[in-house]
């Protein structure tokens, strides 16, 4: 399998992942919108120092892992690319902070090394609540969501035509490039020299597709607002659980679990 079409691939798993049947999908999607926004908002508001309560903000992400039936090497494996620039963010850290934070035996540890860790955490954690959000609701229904919060109509329609054109898109990637090979038989990739033609003519089949796309859109009765597919209104669950979400990470960021569980270990 080449890499467009291991692409196109993962695009459709994202898909088939967000039609799968579980509690978590079956949540209204936007309780799930609000609740994720709450736990980054939360996550992020943590001092830089903070590791150990940072650390209780994990077993969010991976209950519901374990209650969505997605599993967690999925979410790695997709985010792939973009952990290490998430995780490269705070490596300056050590360096720009050498205080002496912590001493155990020979090993000293500074808070530049502590702060560039909870960074890594603060980064990992939020990307992973964003992954299952979309690994569990559709991006039509997510869509609806953000128009229930009043987000104008213009950001919704250009958020679902990105995320539905991409695939036009690797398409129409994937037609060239075969195309380009029969051409050019035995040569890897595209040559230096045809890459200005290559980008040229997917630009203007890129635009050609857009207009016949645009094209049926109006002829059957687009106005520049989306319908989306009906979403059922929340239930007595749903609200349930963006309120125990809610008062799990005011707990959390307000009182001091780690150091309580550990406090009565000792004792």
């Amino acid at each position: 399998m080449d890499k467009l079409s291991k692409a196109q691939w993962e695009l459709r798993e994202m898909d088939a992942l967000a039609a799968e049947d579980s509690p978590i999908h079956r949540l209204h999607p936007l309780c799930k919108l609000l609740v994720t926004i709450g736990y980054i908002v939360t996550v992020v508001s943590f001092p830089k120092y903070d590791f150990t309560g940072l650390m209780v903000m994990v077993l969010y992400p991976i209950l519901l892992f374990q209650v969505s039936g997605i599993p967690v090497g999925t979410c790695f494996y997709k985010l792939r690319v973009v952990l290490p620039l998430v995780c490269a963010v705070g490596l300056a850290n050590p360096f720009l902070d050498p205080t002496v934070f912590l001493r155990v035996g020979s090993l000293t540890i500074t808070g530049g090394v502590v702060s560039m860790v909870t960074l890594m955490m603060k980064g990992v954690f939020s990307l992973m609540v964003s992954f299952l959000l979309i690994a569990t609701t559709s991006i039509d229904a997510l869509c609806a969501a953000l128009r229930k919060l009043h987000l104008p109509s213009i950001f919704t329609t250009l958020l679902l035509l990105t995320y539905r054109y991409i695939g036009v898109m690797l398409n129409e990637v994937s037609i060239m490039s075969e195309a380009y090979k029969l051409r050019a038989p035995g040569q890897k990739g595209v040559h230096i020299s045809a890459w200005g033609s290559f980008l040229g003519q997917l630009l203007l089949r890129s635009m050609d597709r857009a207009q016949e796309l645009y094209d049926s859109m109006v002829l059957r009765g687009f106005d520049g607002e989306f319908y989306y597919a009906d979403v059922a209104a929340c239930r007595l669950s749903d609200v349930l659980y963006v309120a125990a979400c809610a008062a799990a990470f005011f707990v959390v960021r307000r009182v001091p679990v780690v150091a309580m569980l550990g406090g009565l270990f000792v004792g």
